[in-house]
C-alpha cells in the first residue's frame, strides 16, 4: 500500500468554458497591468520633464532679478550723483520728481515683464504633465 495521500487523487478536469474564461481574465489582467505600467512611466517622464523646465524657468528668473536689481541700484546711484550737482532746493524738487516718475515707469515694466515671464515659466512647466495626460488618456482608452 502507497502511503502518498495524493496518489488517489484522480486529475479534476477542467470543462473548455472554464479554462477559456480563465485565460480571458489572464489575458485581460496582463493588458491592464501593461497600461498601468505604461500610464506609470509616461508619469513618471512627464514629472521629470516638468521638474526640469521649472528649474530652468527658476535659473531665468533669478537672472532677470539680477538684472533688475543691478537697473535699479544703477539708477540710484545716478540720482544720488545728480543730487550732489543741485545749486537750489526747486532744482533738487525737479530731480527728485523726474526720477520718481522715471522709476515709476521702469517698475511698472519690470512688474509687467515678471508677470509675463511668470505666466510663461509656469505654462512650460505644465506642458509636459498636460501632453503626457493626454496621451495617457489615448492610450489607455
Amino acid at each position: 500500500m502507497s502511503t502518498d495521500p495524493f496518489s488517489t487523487v484522480v486529475p479534476l478536469q477542467v470543462p473548455e468554458q472554464v479554462r477559456a474564461f480563465a485565460e480571458q481574465g489572464v489575458t485581460q489582467a496582463r493588458d491592464g497591468y501593461q497600461k498601468l505600467k505604461f500610464a506609470a512611466e509616461a508619469n513618471n517622464e512627464a514629472i521629470e520633464a516638468a521638474c526640469s523646465s521649472a528649474t530652468r524657468g527658476a535659473a531665468d528668473l533669478t537672472a532677470k532679478l539680477v538684472e533688475i536689481a543691478r537697473v535699479n541700484t544703477t539708477s540710484a546711484f545716478d540720482f544720488a550723483q545728480s543730487l550732489f550737482g543741485v545749486t537750489s532746493l526747486p532744482e533738487a524738487f525737479e530731480l527728485v520728481n523726474s526720477h520718481a516718475r522715471k522709476q515709476f515707469e521702469v517698475l511698472t515694466a519690470q512688474s509687467t515683464d515678471l508677470a509675463e515671464f511668470g505666466q510663461k515659466v509656469a505654462a512650460e512647466a505644465v506642458e509636459p504633465i498636460k501632453a503626457s495626460a493626454s496621451k495617457m488618456f489615448t492610450t489607455v482608452a
